[in-house]
């Protein structure tokens, strides 16, 4: 396993830490960059035409994800509200409107 040293200024202290993201999420990050530069990455479900540095980021490391590189998890905020679905409008019980009922 292979360890970068980090420096911790504060105290003049050398740290050793582990290496986030393998090899296979570089190339995947990078392919979906170029790819993005050239107008030729497509969001998954729209098929849009991506433009955003970060989207095409994210992109690429889904992609490694998937095929079992080593890159982290999903934080929580984010994965929560990517999977709950729709447009993020939340349901109300108190303004529920009856079709059964009819008015008196």
């Amino acid at each position: 396993m292979r360890e970068t040293f980090r420096r911790n200024d504060s105290a003049g202290v050398i740290m050793a830490t582990k290496k986030r993201y393998g090899k296979k999420a570089s190339q995947k990050v990078e392919r979906a960059m170029h790819e993005m530069k050239r107008g030729e990455l497509k969001s998954g479900r729209s098929g849009k035409t991506v433009t955003s540095r970060k989207q095409a980021i994210a992109i690429g490391l889904s992609e490694a994800r998937r095929e079992g590189g080593k890159v982290p998890s999903r934080s929580s905020s984010s994965s929560s509200r990517s999977r709950s679905g729709g447009n993020g409008r939340r349901k109300s019980s108190s303004g529920r409107r009856s079709t059964s009922r009819s008015h008196r």
